[in-house]
C-alpha cells in the first residue's frame, strides 16, 4: 500500500481481509459456499472423475478440471484462408475508446482491493492500473453493485474506518448487510487517480426512493470532479422483487417513474448539486428478469435523454448460485465439468449476447453509449475450474471483442472479495499479508489483451469476422464457429490489427491453426507482429504468459509483470499475404503496422511502476517513486492542502482531504512497513 506523510513518506501494507464477494448478488457468510454445498460438488466431481473440491477460500483454490479433449481428426479445419480489406469491413462498430475493458469493483470490498484510506493505497492495485495505464491510457472503474443500494454516507465511523457493514441487518434473501461509509472512500478515489488515469462510476442508493440519499453524488462531484463520469440510478432493479426489495407488481413503468423522481430530487438539491451530475446518470442496469426493449417502451430514454449519460445492462452466461446458496431449492445446480465447453466456444458466446443486438442498435441511433455494466464468467461468485483458469482468460477476451462488436461503448469486469473465483486481482488474505502477495486472475489478462487490441487512438473499430458476411474464409470456416474466433481491427479507418483466439487445448500441435491472411491493398511491410498469450491447457490456473509475461500463482504478483516481453516477427510471402499459426490453446494479437497504426512496441502512456527504494522486509516490497510522492496530495488532512494535480476542474473542491498515518518506531504490527528514503 502506498501512504504518505509530511515529511518521510512510507509505504504502508495492512492486514485486511473482508469476507465478502458478489455476482448478480452479493454473498456473505462464505462458508455456506465453500462447505455446506461440498456434497453436492463432491458427488458431481466424483462422477466426473476429478479431485474432491478445496474447501477453503474460492479466490485461491487450486484444484482444476480436466480440458475437454480435442476435436476428431477432420472436424477442425487447420488451415484457413482469410480474406481482408483495408478499409472498414461491412457491419464494422463504432469507434471504440482505449478504456473500453474496465472493472466494477463491489462497494463493499474497496478497502481490501484499493486501500484503508485516502493516504493507504494498494500499491499492486497502482500498479496493475498501470500496466493497463501504458496500453490503454485510461481506466473506467465502477464501485458499487448490490452494496450500494442501501450504502449510507456518514462524517465518520467509530472506529475510524471508511466503510463498515451491519450484518444484523442482513435479512434480505442474498445476506448482504447494509454499509456505511465516511467520504474519506471518496478521497481515496480521487487520490488513486492522481497517480493513475482511472474514472469512476459510484451508484446513488436506490432502496428508498420517497427519501432519496443524496450525498454520494454531492460528494461524489465534490471531492473527484472529472474523474466521475456515471451515477448508476438502480442496481439490477428488475432482481428488486426476487430480493423482497419491491411489491411483487414492481415492473418497467415503476422503474421509469422512480428514475424521474431521482432526477426530481436531484434538482431540487440545487445547494449541493451543480448541474452536472444530473447529466451522468445511466441505467436500467438489468440483469434478465426484464428485457431491455420493456424499458425502452416506456419512453426511457427519450424522456430523460438529458440526464442520461450511459445507458446500461448486466449480464453473466451462467450462474454457480446452487453452490452459494445451497437451501435455496429454485437454484439449479451447474456442474463445472460439464459448463467448461460453454467458455470455449464462440457460437455460445455470440449467442448469449444476440439478445442485446437491438438494444446497439437503439444506442446507437439515439447517441448514448451502451455499457455492460457488470459482467464476468458467472454469476454467485463464478465456477473454479473456469472463472479461475486459463479458459476464463480467452473466454474473457472474446467476450470483450464480441461486446466490442456489437456496439457496447464499455464491459466492465466484476471483481469480489476472496470468497468468488472469477477476480481479476485478489489481495492475499490478512492473516497471510505479511508473507504472500497478490492473486492475479485470467480476467486480468483479458484485460491487457484487449486493451492492446483497442490501441490509444480511440478511433478503432471491431468487427467479428466470423459472423461477417464480408468476410470470405476458405475451406468452409463455419466448423470453427465454436473453436475458433477472429476479430479485425481498424484504426483511422485502416486495418490495424487481427486477433484470433484457439480454445482447443492439443500439446501435439495437430490443432494450430494456420491462417493466411489475404488483403486487397498492399499494406504489409514485409513482416507482422505478434503477441501469444498463452498457458499449456484451458484448465490451467495461473503462470500464463502474455507476450512472454506473466504475473505468476497464488500469491505471487505485486502487480507488475515478470519476464522479457516475447514480440515474435514472422515474415510475409508478399504485401498482402501473410500466414500467422494460432496454438492449441493461445490467442494471438496480429499487428499489420499499416497507415494510421501502431506497432506492438507502442505504448499509450510512459511505463509506471511503483517500487521500494529502501525496505525493513525483504517481501512484498513494491513502493511509489518518490519524486510521485513529492507532488501527490498525502499530507495530514490538518494541513488542508489542496490537489497539486493539473487536471483539477471546477467541479472538484478546493481541497482533497487524506488522512494522516502514524506509525511509531516504524513498525506496524501485523502489517509490511515499507519505507521510501
Amino acid at each position: 500500500m502506498f501512504s504518505t506523510r509530511t515529511n518521510k513518506p512510507f509505504l504502508l501494507i495492512p492486514l485486511l481481509l473482508l469476507p465478502s464477494a458478489h455476482a448478480i448478488v452479493s454473498i456473505y457468510q462464505t462458508p455456506q459456499q465453500s462447505i455446506l454445498s461440498a456434497e453436492r460438488v463432491a458427488s458431481s466431481a466424483a462422477a466426473a472423475g476429478t479431485p474432491i473440491p478445496y474447501k477453503g477460500l474460492p479466490a485461491y483454490n487450486t484444484t482444476g478440471l480436466q480440458a475437454p479433449p480435442p476435436p476428431e481428426a477432420g472436424s477442425f479445419p487447420t488451415q484457413v484462408t482469410l480474406q481482408l480489406a483495408d478499409a472498414p469491413m461491412l457491419n464494422v462498430s463504432i469507434p471504440q475508446k482505449s478504456s473500453f475493458f474496465g472493472f466494477s469493483i463491489e462497494m463493499s470490498v474497496v478497502n481490501q482491493v484499493l486501500g484503508s484510506n485516502a493516504s493507504v493505497l494498494q500499491v499492486p492495485f497502482l500498479n496493475l492500473m498501470a500496466n493497463l495505464q501504458q496500453r490503454t491510457g485510461r481506466i473506467d472503474i465502477r464501485v458499487g453493485g448490490n452494496t450500494q443500494e442501501t450504502a449510507t454516507l456518514v462524517d465518520s465511523l467509530d472506529d475510524g474506518r471508511i466503510i463498515e457493514k451491519d450484518h444484523a441487518l442482513a435479512t434480505n434473501p442474498t445476506g448482504t448487510p447494509p454499509l456505511r461509509f465516511t467520504p474519506e472512500l471518496l478521497y481515496m478515489l480521487r487520490n488513486i487517480s492522481e497517480h493513475v488515469n482511472i474514472r469512476w462510476h459510484l451508484g446513488v442508493p436506490f432502496n428508498d426512493t420517497s427519501n432519496f440519499r443524496l450525498q454520494i453524488a454531492e460528494q461524489g462531484q465534490a471531492i473527484l470532479g472529472d474523474y466521475l463520469i456515471g451515477l448508476q440510478v438502480g442496481n439490477e432493479p428488475d432482481l428488486y422483487v426476487s430480493h423482497n426489495h419491491r411489491p411483487p407488481d414492481y415492473g418497467p413503468e415503476d422503474y421509469f417513474h422512480e428514475f424521474g423522481s431521482l432526477i426530481q430530487a436531484m434538482i431540487a438539491d440545487e445547494d449541493k448539486l451543480t448541474p452536472r451530475p444530473k447529466t451522468l446518470l445511466l441505467g436500467p442496469s438489468i440483469q434478465f428478469n426484464w428485457t431491455a426493449e420493456e424499458v425502452w417502451n416506456t419512453g426511457f430514454i427519450d424522456a430523460y435523454t438529458d440526464n442520461l449519460a450511459f445507458l446500461s445492462v448486466e449480464r453473466y452466461p451462467n450462474d454457480n448460485c446452487a453452490v452459494a446458496f445451497p437451501n435455496d431449492p429454485g437454484q439449479t445446480f451447474h456442474d463445472p465439468q460439464k459448463s467448461l465447453n460453454q467458455y470455449l466456444s464462440h457460437g455460445a458466446t455470440s449467442g448469449a449476447l444476440q439478445l442485446y443486438a437491438n438494444s446497439t442498435s437503439i444506442a446507437v441511433q439515439k447517441g448514448k453509449p451502451f455499457l455492460m455494466f457488470e459482467t464476468n464468467t458467472a454469476s454467485c461468485g463464478g465456477f473454479s475450474g473456469i472463472s479461475d483458469a486459463f479458459a476464463g482468460a480467452l473466454w474473457g477476451v472474446d467476450w470483450g471483442m464480441k461486446l466490442a462488436s456489437m456496439n457496447f461503448s464499455g464491459a466492465l469486469f466484476h471483481v469480489g472479495g476472496q470468497s468468488v473465483s472469477y477476480n481479476p486481482f485478489t489481495p492475499p488474505p490478512s492473516n497471510e499479508s505479511t508473507f504472500h502477495q497478490w492473486s492475479v486472475g485470467p480476467i486480468y489478462y483479458s484485460a491487457l489483451v484487449v486493451g492492446e487490441a483497442m490501441g490509444t487512438s480511440n478511433t478503432s473499430q471491431v468487427l467479428d469476422l466470423q459472423n461477417s458476411a464480408a468476410a470470405v474464409f476458405a475451406p468452409s470456416f463455419t466448423p470453427l464457429a465454436d473453436q475458433f474466433a477472429a476479430y479485425g481491427i481498424w484504426e483511422n479507418g485502416h486495418l490495424a490489427r487481427i486477433l484470433y483466439i484457439n480454445f482447443v487445448t492439443d500439446a501435439s500441435g495437430a490443432h494450430d491453426v494456420n491462417v493466411t491472411m489475404n488483403l486487397d491493398q498492399p499494406i504489409l511491410q514485409g513482416s507482422v507482429q505478434v503477441k501469444y498469450l498463452q498457458a499449456p491447457t484451458v484448465a490451467q490456473k495461473g503462470n500464463y504468459t502474455w507476450a512472454g509475461q506473466t504475473f505468476g500463482g497464488n500469491f505471487q504478483s505485486d502487480g507488475r509483470p515478470v519476464g522479457t516481453e516475447n514480440i515474435q516477427s514472422i515474415t510475409c510471402t508478399s504485401p498482402t499475404q501473410c500466414t500467422v499459426k494460432i496454438p492449441a490453446p493461445a490467442a494471438a494479437l496480429v499487428f499489420l503496422s499499416p497507415t494510421g497504426g501502431q506497432d506492438a512496441t507502442q505504448k499509450g502512456a510512459p511505463q509506471t511502476t511503483f517500487a521500494t527504494t529502501a525496505i525493513t522486509k525483504f517481501r512484498n516490497t513494491a513502493t511509489v517513486d518518490p519524486l510521485v510522492l513529492s507532488t501527490s496530495n498525502g499530507r495530514s488532512g490538518a494541513l488542508g492542502v489542496g490537489s497539486t494535480s493539473p487536471e483539477g476542474t471546477k467541479n472538484s473542491g478546493p481541497v482533497v482531504r487524506v488522512g494522516f498515518t502514524m506509525v511509531i518506531g516504524g513498525v506496524l504490527i501485523g502489517a509490511i512497513f515499507l519505507i521510501i528514503a
